[in-house]
């Protein structure tokens, strides 16, 4: 793939720093630093330059490094300028470099071109961008067995073994009159279900990934005073709420990002629901019901001492994840424990004292199946495990028409899953799931 043009961008964050780096990949990328260094650079040689203007006066000074392709990140000319870290001065460094014929650099272009050049296949490219927003050790080492292709090599076996699989199913079928029936002698029923076996593994490994590296959202909820505030400073560490004894004290959402053995945990303390006449507290109260509804776990608030609370579950969504808390056992005198009911799971705790709040905890990562995580897991996300899912889905009925005697609809089973899992490297993935995915990246990578 050649796309003729040269883009550019500033590949460092905003702001001043210590370095500062402007990214050029395409085929001008070697002309623009002959012109800017007004030297010929090496192939994959640092050099020290001065960075010329149009009138030969000195942008900046620093070191120049050209990488010509295919044996680049972009599998094209790639040319680097790392100078200082002042916006101005990268600023002018980058106007300087698309007035010798560059262009801006779409989000993600980059690794977009690397993807299209098949450099990286897709889940490569993703794990990318999840390295540089990772915000947990865990993550950082998950995305980097992602970046080295381990879930890649994975998806590219199955694929290997379905068309291993089609190819005998549709010899099968051009060869009908042949007194064997292929499709009878137990063979293709069994690699089917080591097929579902291999995707089912798979699958519980990715979603391991993706609590990696979209956590969980966790909604505290309740009347005022039942504690929300003081759980909230407890699970994060510090006091991010205003804890008081008057009732509706907070009015509005807060949210804290924590960590439970490298699973990202987004804590969102809302207002306290009631009937209110102040008109704050029920705008509080609405966008307290609206994260409610969006949560992925919501925690219900009760003190351990007034058993009227749990009439408030009541006012909440039917279909939403509800866990009990029951806390202030300080005061009730009562052992941190947990119970599971017939209505769910109830928790006895001290949100004041941290008695039970690590019983939370390890609840909170058991209850969406977080288990320990080495380093054979990696990256994934929603969209991965959705894919995973609908070749699951083909396999099982691929399985179902070969017990019915039904072998072009079991050929094209196979072929719905394997569509299904190249979308996750990208071998057949729409153009419009590209521009969102490579969208979604920083400028300059």
């Amino acid at each position: 793939m050649s796309t003729g043009d040269t883009i550019a961008a500033i590949a460092t964050p905003p702001g001043n720093g210590g370095v500062g780096i402007i990214r050029i990949s395409g085929p001008a990328a070697f002309d623009i630093g002959r012109q800017i260094t007004r030297k010929t650079l090496k192939p994959r040689y640092a050099r020290f330059s001065h960075f010329h203007d149009a009138d030969s006066g000195v942008i900046d000074s620093g070191l120049a490094l050209y990488f010509p392709g295919p044996a680049s990140f972009t599998g094209e000319d790639i040319l680097e300028l790392q100078g200082h870290g002042g916006s101005v001065v990268l600023d002018m460094l980058l106007r300087r470099v698309l007035s010798l014929g560059a262009r801006p650099a779409n989000p993600g272009e980059f690794s977009q071109r690397a993807f299209l050049n098949n450099k990286i296949d897709l889940a490569q490219a993703e794990a990318i961008a999840d390295l540089i927003t990772s915000g947990t050790e865990q993550a950082v080492r998950s995305a980097q067995q992602s970046m080295r292709g381990v879930f890649s090599d994975r998806i590219n076996e199955l694929i290997d073994e379905l068309i291993e699989l089609r190819v005998y199913i549709e010899a099968a079928i051009d060869f009908v009159d042949e007194e064997i029936d292929f499709l009878s002698d137990g063979m293709v029923a069994g690699k089917i279900e080591q097929l579902r076996a291999k995707i089912q593994s798979i699958h519980a490994t990715a979603r391991q990934g993706r609590l990696l590296h979209d956590g969980i959202s966790v909604v505290l909820a309740g009347k005022p005073n039942a504690g929300k505030s003081s759980l909230l400073n407890a699970l994060a560490g510090h006091d991010a709420a205003i804890v008081t004894d008057i009732a509706g004290t907070t009015r509005d959402v807060l949210r804290e990002r924590i960590q439970i053995d490298g699973m990202p945990v987004h804590i969102i303390d809302t207002a306290g629901l009631r009937d209110s006449d102040s008109i704050v507290e029920q705008e509080g109260i609405r966008r307290a019901h609206r994260e409610i509804e969006t949560a992925d776990k919501v925690l219900l608030l009760m003190d351990s001492t007034d058993r009227e609370n749990i009439a408030m579950v009541d006012k909440l969504p039917a279909d939403i994840d509800v866990t009990r808390i029951f806390n202030k056992i300080d005061l009730s005198g009562q052992a941190p424990h947990i119970v599971q009911r017939e209505h769910g799971t109830e928790i006895y705790l001290s949100a004041k004292t941290g008695a039970g709040l690590e019983l939370l905890k390890q609840y909170l990562k058991n209850s969406v199946g977080f288990g320990e995580t080495g380093d054979n897991v990696f990256i994934a996300r929603r969209r991965h495990l959705q894919a995973l899912n609908l070749a699951q889905q083909a396999l099982a009925n691929a399985d179902h028409q070969l017990k019915n005697q039904a072998p072009e609809l079991v050929a094209e089973d196979l072929r719905l899953a394997q569509s299904h899992l190249s979308e996750i490297t990208g071998e057949f993935t729409p153009d419009d799931l590209l521009g969102e995915i490579f969208g979604s990246f920083c400028i300059g990578k």
